[in-house]
Formats: structure tokens, sequence, C-alpha cells
């Protein structure tokens, strides 16, 4: 697979919608996570991450100006037991508590589909990093409508044992901007892992379109310890 610059797939689409990337820094020492949000409507864009425990949450900017919160506020990234679980959607929840039943990842979101929003009918998209006693693995998960059809749900989950240093893979909800939007497609991307977390969290921000993105939430795990530092960025501050 070819390695792709995340700035470079970013900074091309205007509308990627809300994106996940998982791997490993240059150095092989830490696991790197990253989640972004986009908005085109008012609701979608009146967002800001706030953290909660080990995790964040979506919250209202202006509580004024909240309309439907369903699709929109949820918690993305929880943590249990050395695993960090980051999703587009309030199934981070179900991922959650599938783990702690003793489901795998790919067993908790069996109970779930795309979102329900016609006629986009967004994927749901999902990720969990397992870090512990200095072992690194992750997986990632699309769960998409057959071609627009809302009757039919395609799952895919993708494992990536013992990642390489230096690199990740990067999925999002949309190809690019549209009407309807238009689901992602294929594999999730292979791009390159590179710099401190403060390069790295510029890097995805700044590379983000100015107009559409909302929130960037950014975190890199030691994998020998499992300490963690984060970085989140709001464009309503």
């Amino acid at each position: 697979m070819e390695m792709l610059s995340l700035a470079k797939e970013l900074g091309e689409n205007a509308y990627p919608g809300r994106g996940i990337v998982i791997g490993k820094t240059k150095d092989g020492a830490k696991a790197v996570t990253a989640y972004f949000i986009m908005g085109r409507s008012v609701n979608s864009r009146n967002r800001i991450f706030v953290t909660e425990g080990e995790g964040i949450r979506t919250q209202a900017f202006d509580p004024s100006k909240l309309e439907d919160p369903s699709l929109i506020i949820y918690a993305p990234v929880r943590v249990l037991d050395g695993r960090t679980i980051v999703t587009n959607g309030d199934q981070t929840d179900t991922v959650y508590e599938g783990l702690e039943r003793g489901l795998t990842f790919e067993q908790s979101l069996r109970s779930r589909e795309f979102e329900p929003d016609a006629p986009n009918y967004t994927p749901r998209i999902s990720g969990v990093l397992h870090v512990k006693e200095g072992v690194f693995g992750y997986e990632m998960s699309i769960l998409k409508s057959h071609n627009g059809n809302p009757q039919s749900c395609n799952r895919y989950t993708y494992s990536y044992a013992n990642p390489v240093a230096g690199e990740g893979h990067f999925i999002h909800t949309y190809m690019h901007d549209g009407d309807p939007l238009p689901s992602f497609e294929g594999e999730p991307k292979q791009v390159e892992i590179a710099g401190d977390i403060d390069q790295f969290t510029e890097m995805v921000w700044d590379s983000l379109d100015g107009e559409n993105k909302v929130s960037l939430f950014v975190r890199f795990i030691d994998i020998a310890t499992g300490g963690y530092e984060t970085r989140i960025r709001n464009k309503n501050n």
C-alpha cells in the first residue's frame, strides 16, 4: 500500500467529515491517535471537545443554539484497562461496555450500524488502541450503508498487530463534500506519522479546511509505561 502524506490527504479534501488516525511514532516509543470533527451546519459547528475522565466529550459551545443533540453530543474517547477507544459517535459506549463484558471490538460493534441521517447515512468509524505491558496493536472499523441503501449494512474491521514505527492508518466518514455526502470507500489509508505531539497536532489542525473544521483531539501514549499526553484544539474558544 502506498504511504500517503496525512497533511496532503487533509489539505486536498475540503470535507472528509470526521476522521480517526492511529499509528506509531518514528522512534517506536509511542502509540498515536487523533480524532477530528468537521461541520457544515450551524448545529454541527456549535461544538467543542472537553475532557471527561481519561477521555473526552463533545459539548455545545453555545447551548442556546443547540438543536438536535442526538448525533453530535457523545463521548468520542474512553479508556478501559489499557485500551483507548476512539469513535465518531455513541458507539464508543457500545465498545466500552462490550469490552467490559469480554466481547471483542468487532463483536461489540455487531449491534450497531451507520447513522440514521438520511440521505447521507453517515458511516460509524471506530478504533481501539491496545497498549499493555510494552505491547501495542490496534483495530479500526467502519459500518456503512451498501452504496447508500439503508436496508443493508456493511461491516469492515481491520486489525494491525505490531505496527511499524512512523506509520499509521487514517479512516474518515466521507470521500469528499457532496449532496448526499459519499461514504468513505476502501480500507484505511496508510499515512506517515511524524513529529512530536505538538508538531503532529499543529500539522493536522492546520491541514483541515479552515471553514469546516470544528475540533481536534490528539493523544500520544507511551508504550512502555502507558502514560500519555493529550492535545485538544477547538475552533470555538
